[in-house]
């Protein structure tokens, strides 16, 4: 059981004092709350310097019971930008509904992008975010493709930052999950005819999270979708459009109907080819050669994928991006997926044409391998000798 309740954010602001050189570090409570006679929107805000222990720091969660939920936490970050590409500053406000025109492009057109990222706690407190600068190069490389413009890539991290920092109570304690962070950038502006958006909206919200799949860390059972397409040539499956996602889950339903865990998808040409998971990619592994299909516009390029492939490869294995037919699934020794959702996951089984397929998991596979460093880097236990990590107190 999860209760909400307020959590107020604590961040560390450094004094100089009179002349003296020495510093006297504060920290200040930010509680942000909507006035009683403010308008719509406006908030006011008051800042409190307290005892540096005064506070309690986590937010009243069973962290044991966390699944992959939403737990509505305290603080989301909006900015507003025009069709010229100029945003404005944004600020937190406090979490809750927005507003938008019934025309909005968002709502009609389905213009609109997120992503998703995670906050990790460290023994000392501090929060670290992994490689936030690839989330926010990929939310520009979807915006083109969208025809909308997108945060600078300072803006955006700042942005996440901001909504890490103020919701750091609801931040899981180490070994209990994370903070899942999704940036969204929609069309919200007024448009009948089918046409870019005149405004735009930035919007981040968090909430803790646990494991995505209810299987928890145990093996995957996934069935091969053969009547429906995640994406097609000249789509937008190689962006994180929004529009990609609805158009999965009459498959996905089906198979957990049947008791499978995810669906995994052929090329939409000659549905020889795998693609990916509906929310993941995917790995084969053949001895010591892991194979994932090439992103070719209609695989999405994850950052998990792109930093696994790196560690797999340190680790000394080879690793090849390229096109893979669903009959090598009958050969392969292990298969695991890949995503910020679900982290590194081993599949037990895959099912295609009335065929299971079983694979190899357990402790001395591959899979819990390199979990155990793309983890260990993400929530300091491991050196990041790689500059991925970005640490936030």
């Amino acid at each position: 059981m999860i209760r909400r309740t307020a959590c107020l954010s604590k961040l560390v602001r450094s004094y100089k004092v009179g002349s003296s050189s020495s510093l006297i570090t504060k920290q200040l409570d930010h509680r942000c709350f909507v006035s009683a006679s403010a308008s719509s929107g406006e908030q006011a805000c008051q800042a409190y310097v307290y005892s540096e222990f005064g506070r309690n720091e986590y937010a009243d969660v069973d962290w044991d019971n966390l699944g992959f939920g939403l737990v509505p936490t305290d603080y989301m970050y909006i900015m507003k930008g025009s069709s010229n590409g100029i945003f404005e500053q944004g600020q937190l406000n406090r979490y809750g509904n927005i507003e938008l025109n019934p025309a909005a492009g968002v709502l009609n057109y389905g213009q609109g992008l997120y992503e998703g990222m995670k906050a990790f706690r460290k023994e000392n407190g501090n929060l670290l975010l992994f490689r936030p600068d690839q989330n926010a190069m990929r939310m520009k490389i979807g915006s083109e493709r969208m025809c909308m413009p997108s945060p600078s890539l300072d803006q955006f991290i700042d942005a996440v930052k901001q909504t890490a920092q103020a919701n750091k109570c609801w931040v899981p304690p180490p070994g209990k999950g994370s903070l899942y962070i999704r940036p969204l950038l929609i069309g919200s502006g007024p448009i009948l005819g089918l046409a870019p958006s005149p405004e735009y909206t930035f919007l981040v919200y968090a909430s803790p999270v646990r494991n995505y799949f209810k299987e928890g860390s145990a093996p995957l059972s996934i069935y091969v979708e053969e009547e429906y397409d995640r994406a097609s040539r000249g789509g937008a499956g190689g962006v994180k459009s929004i529009t990609n996602y609805a158009p999965v889950l009459k498959a996905l339903l089906r198979a957990k109907s049947q008791g499978f865990s995810d669906v995994l998808y052929l090329d939409s040409v000659n549905r020889k080819n795998l693609e990916e998971v509906s929310s993941c990619n995917i790995f084969i592994v053949k001895g010591n050669v892991i194979s994932t299909p090439a992103t070719a516009g209609t695989i999405l390029s994850g950052i998990t994928r792109r930093s696994i492939i790196e560690i797999a490869r340190d680790l000394g294995y080879q690793v090849e991006e390229r096109a893979i037919p669903v009959d090598e699934l009958s050969e392969a020794d292990e298969v695991f997926c890949t995503g910020t959702a679900v982290g590194v996951a081993p599949v037990g089984n895959i099912t295609y044409k009335d065929k299971r397929m079983e694979y190899r998991t357990g402790a001395q596979t591959v899979c819990p391998q390199l979990y155990s460093t793309i983890i260990g880097i993400q929530t300091g236990r491991i050196e990041d000798k790689k500059g991925w990590i970005l640490e936030i107190d």
